[in-house]
């Protein structure tokens, strides 16, 4: 789904410098995040196609232990190391409890529902995280931001139907994990203050590689999510993969957050819709109904315009847009 690398003020050092000057850069990163987020939807593609082979905790650790290979490789390239050292470790394991809850129920959604369900559902992200940012954040929304919230919540509506003999109670498994991705991205934005993206990003994989681990035991309680070994090279590829390309997914979409306007490369978020349903049917023979397209809509536009006004109100008071991050929760 949603996205997956940690967008902060220092992940968009050099935005718009690129080749061919501040048009080219732009198209550049909109090239980058279009690959990104298409990445991260194959990704949860192939997800779905083990879950009812792994356990939800399993697949988590695997996708972040496979991860750090992209991920060193990048920090070693560009940095020389890796920037793990911080003043704010506490700030560190909020975000990490979150992000991995927020990580597992999106994991879990994918084996209860449909592709695409999931998807268009875990989208509603940014609509909790300008409802959540102000109780914890103290930010003031405006009318114009709160209708789009209201209007997302419709769409949110629409594609659940509660209340209707085809209410799927699995839904609220994807909105859980919209909801955990907001405290964790509102988390990120305070550590964005003082902290590197690459440093976030690197606690946040060591962090989801280890919490997975504490999944072991619930086996005991229930077989199904008893932890299983790879029975074939064909599987040990396919955790691989998963791992892979999440970590390539969070490199190609910080690139596009350095080379375009964040809410520009926010915006293509959004498009994992589109991936989804077409990932969904070819592969899944899953073919979305009509409330489940208008609903997804629904929410996209609102989310959109919520990008939109956020950057509107940091150009009026002359400050840098407080970007909902790309979630590495994925």
């Amino acid at each position: 789904m949603v996205q997956t690398a940690t967008t902060t003020r220092a992940a968009r050092i050099g935005e718009g410098q690129g080749a061919g000057g501040p048009a080219g850069a732009a198209l550049w990163g909109i090239v980058f995040a279009n690959c990104a987020v298409f990445t991260f939807t194959v990704m949860d593609a192939i997800i779905k196609s083990v879950a009812q082979t792994f356990p939800t905790g399993e697949i988590i650790f695997f996708r972040n232990l496979f991860g750090f290979i992209p991920l060193l490789a990048f920090a070693w390239w560009r940095h020389g190391g890796v920037p793990l050292r911080t003043s704010r470790p506490w700030g560190h394991v909020m975000r990490g409890v979150f992000g991995v809850a927020s990580m597992f129920c999106f994991f879990l959604s994918y084996k209860l529902m449909p592709l695409s369900d999931a998807i268009a559902l875990g989208l509603s992200g940014p609509i909790f995280i300008t409802v959540l940012s102000v109780p914890i954040l103290g930010e003031h929304v405006g009318w114009r931001r709160w209708s789009a919230v209201i209007v997302g919540f419709v769409g949110v509506l629409v594609m659940t139907r509660p209340g209707s003999t085809l209410f799927d109670i699995n839904a609220l498994v994807p909105l859980a994990a919209a909801v955990l991705y907001a405290v964790a991205m509102i988390s990120i934005r305070k550590l964005g203050a003082t902290e590197p993206s690459t440093t976030i990003v690197f606690h946040f994989t060591a962090f989801a590689t280890l919490a997975s681990l504490l999944t072991i035991p619930w086996g005991e309680v229930d077989p199904a999510q008893a932890w299983v070994m790879p029975s074939s090279l064909r599987l040990w590829a396919v955790l691989i993969l998963i791992g892979g390309l999440g970590g390539i997914a969070q490199i190609v979409m910080t690139m596009a957050y350095q080379r375009a306007r964040a809410a520009t490369v926010a915006s293509f978020d959004y498009t994992a819709l589109i991936y989804g349903f077409l990932l969904g049917w070819v592969f899944f023979e899953e073919v979305p109904d009509a409330f489940l397209i208008v609903g997804g809509l629904i929410v996209v536009a609102a989310g959109i315009y919520i990008i939109h006004r956020e950057t509107v109100v940091a150009r009026q008071q002359h400050r840098e847009p407080p970007v909902p991050p790309l979630p590495t929760n994925e």
